[in-house]
């Protein structure tokens, strides 16, 4: 019975059929036993997630340790002051006047005392510096109508007290001073832009798909608001760690991704939703990738828009980031701009919305050599693989021809290319 079980076994092996032990086993494990170019795909590791530059909402994830020259922000107090928190903000400002108040209501006091009015105060003939500053409190109190102008009229300064008219001037000035100083940091800190970049939105994902048979990085911005940011412009930077041919690591290495800067296209006119563009082409630091190489690199893209808020005339920035693990191959965005009565209406619903579009998994720069283009136009007849082969073979026969996938183009004209199609205008405004 056991050689009859084990030749059982042996046999349905053979012709393919699992053991019943095995086919408890995990599918992705079960089918990693076999030397197949899709099962290395499925078993290959997951690219863990790396650590931003820049978040999402534009805060720079970078601190400054081991400063030594601490002195430098206090040479420069008022925007020291200015970039505090809210809660610092606010306990130094009221640690200043607090302080001010009591520091000239000693040295009111002190005079009274020296003069001695606080023991004299209430004899008749008895001329003090002070009428009715009798203790420090009192002293305090009048500190504090002094350089507030206050003035209630029971404390008043004489003129037998020079020592008291040249403190009353000194606190007057100083006062002043101070009132500037903490207003005027109260008033730009309540007044910074930074708020206004809450309004203005960049879309989750970028893509890369064709325009006018050229490869373009795309990602969309928009700004939520009536009031308009008034020259507003634009630039992008690729973050990536580089050895250079010397053998130098430099981390966190920046290239600039040229998105119409010689061609006056990085200047927006944001007044409804637009989808910015990098064309890639020789200039550009994506010009020899191609899809695979796209989805192994590791870098982030980090955009900049900035622009002066209508409403003050004040300088705003707003910036976001897009790992390599959110620039997706073959996808363009949904359009939000459509035409009602009388008016355009934007959906913002749609706005981070995107769709699967044909597109040719080489490098721009494989494509710009003419292949491409050309033997999508003179095998017309060639029949790539079905739904039933796998995404492996799919993706080598893209890789041969450097042709868009016909199911993916299936995909994008079911989808949002009849959409595209329909709102030609929009599109073609990149909206």
């Amino acid at each position: 019975m056991a050689g009859d079980s084990r030749a059982h076994m042996d046999h349905s092996m053979e012709i393919g059929v699992l053991p019943r032990e095995m086919k408890k086993l995990p599918r992705h494990i079960r089918e990693g036993k076999i030397a197949t170019d899709r099962t290395r795909l499925i078993t290959e590791p997951v690219k863990k997630p790396r650590q931003r530059y820049v978040q999402k909402d534009g805060k720079c994830n970078v601190h400054h340790g081991n400063v030594q020259e601490t002195y430098r922000y206090f040479s420069d107090l008022f925007t020291t002051l200015v970039d505090l928190q809210w809660r610092l903000s606010l306990l130094i400002f009221t640690l200043v006047y607090v302080v001010t108040w009591l520091f000239f209501g000693f040295l009111w006091w002190i005079i009274a005392y020296l003069r001695g009015d606080l023991i004299h105060g209430d004899e008749e003939d008895w001329t003090p510096c002070v009428e009715n500053l009798n203790s420090f409190v009192s002293a305090f109190l009048f500190s504090i109508e002094t350089e507030t102008t206050i003035g209630y009229g029971y404390r008043v300064i004489t003129n037998e007290c020079p020592e008291g008219i040249i403190l009353l001037l000194v606190q007057a000035i100083l006062g002043s001073i101070v009132n500037a100083i903490m207003v005027g940091c109260m008033f730009v800190k309540i007044s910074q832009p930074k708020k206004r970049a809450e309004t203005l939105m960049f879309s989750h994902k970028a893509v890369v798909s064709l325009r006018d048979d050229k490869l373009c990085l795309m990602f969309r911005v928009g700004d939520l608001r009536n009031s308009h940011i008034v020259e507003a412009s634009i630039r992008a930077k690729l973050i990536r760690s580089q050895q250079t041919k010397e053998g130098e690591f430099i981390p966190l290495n920046q290239t600039d991704i040229n998105i119409g800067f010689d061609t006056g296209d990085d200047r927006l006119f944001l007044v409804s939703p637009l989808i910015i563009s990098h064309e890639i082409n020789e200039n550009s630091p994506f010009w020899e990738w191609t899809q695979a190489q796209l989805e192994k690199e590791e870098f982030e893209i980090v955009v900049i828009l900035e622009g002066m808020v209508e409403a003050t005339g004040m300088t705003c920035q707003a910036r976001s980031s897009y790992l390599d693990t959110e620039v997706l191959w073959g996808y363009r965005f949904t359009p939000v701009l459509s035409l009602e009565n009388g008016f355009y209406e934007v959906d913002y619903n749609n706005f981070h919305e995107i769709y699967e579009t044909s597109t040719p998994s080489c490098s721009a720069r494989e494509l710009a050599a003419g292949g491409g283009m050309r033997d999508r136009l003179l095998l017309p007849h060639l029949s790539l693989p079905t739904h039933t082969h796998s995404h492996t073979t799919k993706s080598h026969h893209q890789d041969l021809l450097c042709t868009p996938d016909p199911l993916r183009e299936e995909d994008g004209e079911g989808g949002g290319g009849l959409r595209e199609g329909t709102n030609g205008s929009a599109a073609t405004l990149g909206l």
